[in-house]
């Protein structure tokens, strides 16, 4: 498959004046690019649900992440259409779903605002963050031996976050270490859900999920939600993530650096050495 590079990083970015300090030297004016970040509102066959602030790109793969992750839909084919309009004060993603989902809408209430790219906030109740999902079954092995390789290559595809230094990436690697797509997003848990719509609109089976970020509670449920057995992060994993990975049988890796990496949770996936 060849690989998904999602956006023009120009389209999701500003240039605006600012002035730059630096040691030793006289401060000047200059233009810099600035990320992107508006509201965007969630809307279930014209229902208000939520509103999230996040990079304006990729809205329907983040819809369908989205209805997944909250349990809203079971298969991206509940959802009938996906109807984006922009206003003065943000953009509207309505989402038509299948009679059958409405129920699931009914028993998920969330307020109508979420920080940026926050994965839980605005949840009523502490069940609804907690979700029954069923353990993942093993069919993927990853040789460990390809993580510099993808660290190497995430550096080159992070074209947003290269232009502003604002950007968190969620992207899906093969068993081989190659990146068939990438999201970008100034929230962390939007870029895997758009990152997650993804893999489910195109059955991407068998590879891992690597993203720049901590490996955090709602992180390794995405993953679960979307099925994929492997998730790398960039940073260290919270106790509850390594709980819920041991649970669904997830295998969770931190610290993913150039040289290093630790498995907290079902290290049987992994082998080979760095």
């Amino acid at each position: 498959m060849s690989e998904l590079l999602s956006f023009s990083a120009f389209s999701n970015a500003s240039e605006l004046p600012i002035v730059r300090f630096r040691k030793g030297k006289q401060s000047w004016h200059d233009m810099d690019y600035i990320i992107e970040e508006m509201p965007v509102a969630i809307t279930f066959n014209g229902v208000a649900y939520t509103v999230m602030m996040c990079t304006p790109n990729d809205l329907e793969d983040f819809a369908i992440g989205f209805s997944l992750s909250e349990g809203i839909i079971q298969h991206h084919r509940d959802i009938h259409n996906i109807n984006i309009t922009s206003g003065e004060s943000g953009i509207t993603v309505d989402v038509s779903v299948a009679n059958r989902c409405l129920f699931n809408l009914k028993q998920k209430r969330r307020s109508l605002a979420g920080m940026t790219g926050c994965g839980i906030c605005g949840e009523e109740k502490l069940e609804s963050v907690c979700r029954s999902l069923t353990p993942l079954t093993t069919n993927t092995q990853f040789d460990i031996c390809h993580l510099d390789g993808a660290l190497n290559q995430l550096l080159l595809k992070q074209k947003l976050n290269q232009l502003t230094g604002s950007a968190h990436a969620a992207v899906y690697l093969d068993n081989n270490g190659q990146i068939l797509a990438i999201f970008e997003d100034v929230g962390r848990h939007i870029a895997l859900d758009k990152l997650v719509g993804y893999i489910h609109r195109h059955h991407l089976e068998g590879g891992a999920v690597l993203v720049t970020s901590r490996a955090s509670f709602e992180m390794v449920q995405k993953v679960g939600v979307a099925g994929v057995e492997i998730l790398f992060a960039i940073s260290s994993a919270t106790k509850m993530a390594v709980e819920l990975a041991e649970k669904l049988n997830v295998t969770l890796l931190g610290y993913c650096r150039p040289g290093r990496a630790d498995v907290y949770a079902h290290p049987e996936r992994i082998f080979g050495k760095i």
